[in-house]
């Protein structure tokens, strides 16, 4: 029986065969079959095996491996780096890691962050090919570093005026062009200059925040009554990521049965992203937020100016003891607190109305079960308590393909305090 050989996916750079390792030049001579972009396979010369092209659909690239032979050598050659917003992965997922051997070269993106000699181990990295611009927008308002591959529809030149017409401003940019080849450019400069200037398609755009200039937000008219996404919401480093997930939030405040009038605590807001929607339904009554974190403290006070919303009262100090002074609550949502958690929802559920609701959001199975035991005792054998598992994957595109992205999954917990029950 014939021992199925693995398929080699080669990363191969600007100077082509002769940069290749000892082991990628011996798979391109053992090669019966070497399938790769056009402009990839024209940089490794002449060689005996097989050419065969591929473009941007990964799908009919699938197809053509699935009718080769796996018997015999089949290189697969992509640009730089092929586990970097490249093919590997892909095709990795879609017949198994044991099918390939990968040899990465050094992407143009590593490239790009040398030129200008900056660390990228803390930037966010995108693909303006296979992610809406305002996607890449809302990421870019926050962040101190990005790194973007360009696309044919929007370069330097589009993203730059994009920028500018939201009042994203304050970032310096970085346009680096036909890295390790002759004609390699490096073009540093502001965001208004580049709008004067013509790029080759070949680029990589990277942009660094201006020192002291603050997160700006997207308009309010942008906004959504609830659901907004995570990053429409400035959060404080390094706890960035750490926001109860739009999905999530949405959940929680439909388990609030909140309307006009209901009073609402939000203890350990954070950024505040649950007060914030939930003021929008409770108008004119208040949603207190309470914060422990000075920086988060201010960023919620920042988070409901820029959203319009004016029934947010942030309260500085540490639950439960901050609790004593604000009014009885009609719900309350618990979410980043992981200290003296039975003490806090005992105090809490006290003070809450009978026929109020109390909705939790833990991350972890001790916090589950904690709080589970707990609010299972405060509300004795009359109340009612559910437990959700909220797990949720996004579609994200990726090469012309989609596929889903997890998010951690986290337990939502509902207890409603019995009409009647006054502690």
């Amino acid at each position: 029986m014939e021992t199925q050989l693995k398929i080699a996916i080669l990363g191969v750079g600007p100077d082509g065969i002769e940069g290749l390792p000892t082991r990628g030049r011996d798979l391109l001579q053992q090669a019966v079959v070497v399938l790769g972009p056009p402009t990839v396979l024209d940089r490794l010369g002449s060689f005996g095996a097989r050419r065969i092209p591929i473009g941007l659909n990964i799908g009919e690239t699938l197809e053509t491996l699935g009718k080769l032979d796996p018997n015999q050598q089949i290189v697969v050659v992509v640009g730089g780096d092929p586990l970097f917003y490249g093919l590997a992965r892909y095709l990795c997922e879609k017949l198994g890691k044991d099918r390939f051997e990968v040899l990465p070269h050094v992407s143009s993106m590593q490239l790009a962050f040398a030129r200008i000699k900056e660390s990228w181990e803390d930037a966010y990295l995108g693909n303006l090919e296979n992610t809406t611009l305002p996607k890449i927008l809302d990421r870019i308002r926050t962040a101190e570093t990005v790194g973007l591959f360009s696309s044919n529809q929007v370069g330097p030149k589009e993203l730059a005026r994009e920028m500018l017409a939201r009042g994203i401003d304050y970032f310096r940019i970085h346009v680096c062009e036909n890295l390790g080849t002759p004609g390699e450019r490096i073009t540093s400069g502001e965001l208004p200059e580049i709008l004067l200037m013509n790029f080759d398609p070949l680029n990589v755009i990277i942009l660094r925040r201006k020192e002291g200039r603050p997160d700006l937000l997207v308009a309010a008219g942008r906004f959504w009554p609830f659901g907004n996404p995570d990053d429409a919401f400035a959060q404080s480093r390094p706890k960035t990521g750490l926001i109860t997930q739009s999905e999530v939030r949405a959940l929680a405040l439909a388990q609030m049965v909140l309307h006009q009038g209901t009073i609402c605590w939000d203890i350990g807001a954070g950024s505040g992203a649950v007060a914030i929607e939930a003021a929008r339904f409770c108008e004119p009554a208040t949603v207190y937020a309470i914060e422990e974190d000075p920086a988060d403290f201010h960023l919620i006070q920042a988070n409901a100016q820029t959203m319009g919303v004016t029934n947010v009262k942030a309260i500085l100090g540490r639950a439960p003891e901050v609790l004593a002074d604000l009014p009885d609550p009609d719900a309350i949502f618990v979410g980043g607190i992981a200290h003296e958690i039975a003490c806090v929802l005992d105090r809490a559920w006290h003070r809450l109305r009978p026929g109020g609701r109390l909705v939790a959001n833990v991350a972890t199975i001790e916090a589950l079960s904690e709080v589970y035991r707990r609010l299972k005792e405060l509300s004795g054998p009359n109340g009612q308590l559910e437990v959700r598992l909220i797990q949720i994957s996004r579609g994200v595109d990726q090469l012309n393909a989609l596929r889903l992205e997890p998010l951690s999954p986290s337990f939502l917990l509902k207890a409603e305090k019995p009409i009647g029950m006054n502690a």
